[in-house]
């Protein structure tokens, strides 16, 4: 069968091809993995549908989740358990929450009290319109058993939509880089200074044509440092993750200028900003 042009989101699908989705009807059908960004838990598939089973099928209205106020009315879809199909409701009960994975950050989090379990992450976030204003995430579990405790996140739509739309557009999110190598965080911690510390400048890269000085050794064999990032635009950077949080607001081929410190003495320079995974990083 043809691919359908419908896409639909998914969670958490990484190195998959092919899956098997279940419609509301309960009939299932092969879906075709059309990219995905793992540091979001966000895909987009394709269904392999004939016209005339697709076009019974409704897509949902997406709305906004910058409207969303504290105390409006929300209600999370999901299959918790294997319960399919089942509806919980709660409040919006914070906005603007960060939920880190490592390096990487999802910003603007909704909190939820909607009763969040296994098997509703990736379902929708409604709100009393039923639009959908989030991609329920994950909940906070202090217990460690999956449990839900009262506190549940959801990623923002309007997240959401800018990821979908890359993919939709390249067969993936397409991020930022200056092809650095960083150094660990604690180099700079033991030296009792703020910012990132370049290691390694390949030749090539971005950050090598804007003039960034990587860490090297001297004639005498004494560690000299490179540059330290402390600043990008108009935002200070202090640490790793607010320097790749920095780079996560921008596009492959944006501008942006770099405040360094360098033998004690501040610089700015302006870096064409490449793709990730271009360069050896």
């Amino acid at each position: 069968l043809p691919l359908s042009e419908l896409s639909i989101y998914c969670y958490c699908c990484t190195a998959v091809v092919l899956m098997q989705v279940t419609l509301f009807d309960h009939s299932s059908c092969t879906a075709r993995v059309v990219g995905s960004d793992p540091a979001k838990d966000i895909a987009v598939l394709k269904l392999a549908l004939p016209r005339s089973r697709l076009d019974p099928l409704q897509p949902v209205t997406l709305g906004s989740s910058d409207a969303l106020k504290v105390g409006q009315s929300v209600y999370a879809l999901g299959n918790p358990f294997g319960l399919d199909h089942t509806l919980t409701q709660g409040i919006v009960s914070g906005l603007g929450r960060e939920l880190s994975s490592g390096l990487s950050a999802i910003k603007g989090v909704i909190q939820t009290d909607c009763a969040i379990n296994p098997g509703n992450s990736g379902g929708v976030l409604l709100n009393s319109q039923g639009q959908v204003v989030g991609v329920n995430l994950g909940i906070l579990d202090p217990s460690g058993k999956g449990a839900f405790s009262g506190v549940g996140f959801a990623t923002p739509i309007d997240t959401v939509k800018g990821l979908v739309e890359q993919i939709l557009a390249h067969g993936r999110v397409r991020r930022p880089t200056l092809g650095i190598t960083i150094a660990p965080e604690q180099v700079l911690a033991q030296l009792g200074t703020e910012g990132v510390l370049v290691l390694e400048v390949p030749a090539g890269t971005p950050a090598a044509a804007a003039g960034l000085r990587a860490t090297y050794r001297d004639v005498f064999g004494d560690i000299v440092l490179g540059d330290i990032i402390v600043g990008m635009d108009t935002r200070p950077i202090r640490s790793v993750a607010e320097f790749i949080a920095a780079l996560d607001e921008r596009r492959p081929g944006d501008k942006v200028r770099c405040d360094v410190l360098r033998d004690g003495k501040r610089l700015s320079m302006t870096v064409t900003l490449g793709e990730r995974g271009m360069y050896c990083e």
